[in-house]
């Protein structure tokens, strides 16, 4: 539940490290700052990148470098948020986690029993204190315990010097005689039971990564290791922008309007690759007010959706060139998607800085302060927006939140997958037995594919075969599930074993955490497939959706703008 809450990921993320090689981005020539905050007048010198309508697309590989190198500059600049534990889940981590303690801070009983000093048996206090609660978590440290002695002492206490070892409570007998000794079968060991300080870590030791998810484990984790709040990267503020006349926000479609499908989908998707969206706006297919949208944007990233192509009322385009912007994809050979696109627009002019220069210490500052840097065009259809969410929103996104690149993951293709000539595939599918299931209803602008998918199999120009490898873009929502089911299934056979454990060996208690450890250790590598995490099984309903006779998409050259 938390990782959903956590727009996750994470797995950290969708989409995979590629090891095709990759061409660098164009250097285009440095630009001029827009001057005011509403449109510009058209200028007689367009930026050189944006005055080709014929150009050759970027391959799909390169496009999703090209957007992950996109915000190094931004994401290297920005401030940590310093959050306090309880703000902190969610959130990722903006600087290693170095213990500021021990762990332990000092010797610890690990077992409710007696501290013993030396070989037994033991003498027991005489003091009825003593006798009745011994040495208690909490309290401060104790007596030092003479050779020979013995005191009860709780789980978490803290060890009393000259203690040799701890001697559980069921294996003692304490016969009255003011004696203690220890089972026959449970001979004592030095060191037994005792966590010594700084077993787990030592203070200044690196605990967690930069870049990691704050889970509930983290947050327990940094709590233990002294810390109060975390430094934590700032969420990358996201505008959408729907564009177009001919959608409908509620009610069935009529009279050539449909309904929009785009604004209930891309937001939440973008939260889910942790972005915080600061709305979702819906614009008429009107140039001034695209143009006025995307100027007055006080967002980081501004996505919009429809119109990057050259339609009479594609009016992305003529945007990017009158706010000067820089268009560093400008279409990508993939299908569906290939009209998606990636700018950096103009920097903020100097009067805004002046204002900005005291900003109030927020994650969320006003439009003053923090002009769009990026905008990410998505294609009008639905299939094809979410090709352009995993293309080039995801990279970029992930490069400003601080979170790694996940690492390939790679499928067998259950059934053989028609390619396009020239251009990658994005084909939705699901797992079953581990394998890449095509599934259909695949075209552009269809939604039944993907709204049961796992992710999206990367098919390379040409198709691929049955069984053939191909990388698997997963969604944020199925790693979670895949995650969360990984760690029942561990947890389910971890009790059924230390039931077992328990009921054989009664008398061998003291190693029942290595071997539960043990256990889930063994299940997860044989539950796991080389290379892959663990699949959840799918509902026998959506194995029917598994492509057999084609997957409904034109995909012959001449296919239109998708």
């Amino acid at each position: 539940m938390w990782r959903e809450f956590l727009g996750n990921s994470t797995s950290g993320g969708t989409g995979g490290k590629n090891t095709r090689s990759r061409a660098p981005a164009p250097q285009p020539p440095a630009l001029a700052p827009y001057s005011k905050r509403t449109p510009a007048a058209p200028t007689s010198h367009p930026h050189p990148l944006m005055d080709k309508p014929h150009h050759s697309p970027t391959s799909w590989p390169d496009a999703r470098a090209i957007a992950a190198r996109a915000a190094v500059k931004e994401a290297a600049h920005a401030a940590p948020v310093m959050r306090p534990l309880s703000e902190a889940l969610g959130q990722v981590l903006a600087a290693p986690l170095a213990a500021l303690t021990d762990l332990p801070p000092f010797d610890t009983s690990a077992m409710d029993g007696w501290a013993l000093a030396g070989p037994g048996p033991w003498r027991l206090p005489t003091d009825d204190q003593d006798q009745d609660h011994g040495i208690l978590a909490g309290h401060g440290a104790a007596a030092a315990l003479p050779d020979g002695h013995a005191v009860r002492i709780a789980t978490g206490a803290r060890v009393p010097p000259g203690a040799t070892a701890v001697l559980r409570s069921e294996y003692g007998t304490d016969a009255g005689d003011g004696w203690l000794h220890a089972s026959a079968a449970h001979p004592v060991v030095l060191g037994q039971d005792i966590r010594t300080r700084g077993q787990e870590c030592r203070s200044g030791d690196q605990l967690l990564p930069a870049g990691t998810l704050v889970t509930p484990a983290v947050l327990g984790l940094a709590a233990a290791a002294g810390y109060d709040e975390l430094p934590t990267v700032r969420r990358p503020r996201v505008e959408v922008l729907v564009l177009g006349d001919e959608l409908l926000t509620e009610g069935l479609p009529q009279d050539g309007r449909i309904r929009d499908a785009l604004g209930p989908m891309v937001g939440p998707w973008l939260r889910a690759l942790g972005a915080e969206v600061t709305g979702t706006r819906r614009l008429t297919d009107e140039a001034d007010a695209v143009c006025a949208a995307v100027a007055e944007s006080s967002a980081d990233v501004v996505v919009t959706t429809g119109g990057t192509a050259a339609g009479p009322v594609d009016h992305v385009h003529p945007t990017l060139r009158r706010l000067g912007a820089e268009l560093l994809v400008d279409g990508v050979a993939v299908r569906p998607g290939h009209p998606m696109l990636l700018a950096r627009l103009a920097p903020e002019n100097p009067e805004d800085s002046k204002k900005s220069e005291n900003p109030e210490k927020s994650e969320t500052p006003g439009p003053q302060t923090r002009p769009a840097r990026h905008l990410v065009g998505l294609p009008g259809n639905p299939l094809a927006a979410v090709s352009g969410l995993l293309t080039l929103a995801e990279p970029l996104l992930r490069t400003l939140t601080g979170r790694p690149a996940p690492a390939p993951g790679p499928a067998p293709l259950a059934e053989a997958v028609q390619g396009h000539p020239r251009d990658t595939r994005l084909v939705p599918v699901t797992f079953r037995q581990d394998a890449a299931v095509p599934l259909r209803f695949t075209g552009p602008a269809m939604l039944r594919g993907i709204a049961v998918a796992d992710g999206l199999a990367v098919i390379p120009p040409g198709g691929a075969k049955r069984g053939t490898e191909v990388e698997v873009l997963d969604l944020p929502w199925s790693a979670i599930a895949t995650e969360q089911l990984s760690y029942a299934d561990q947890s389910r056979h971890a009790d059924q074993s230390r039931h077992a454990d328990q009921s054989r060996h009664a008398d061998q208690s003291r190693h029942a955490d290595q071997s539960r450890h043990a256990n889930q250790t063994r299940h997860a590598d044989q539950s796991r497939p080389t290379g892959r995490a663990p699949r959840p099984p799918r509902a026998s309903h959506r194995k029917d959706n598994a492509a057999r006779h084609g997957d409904g998409e034109d995909i012959s050259p001449e296919e239109g703008p998708a």
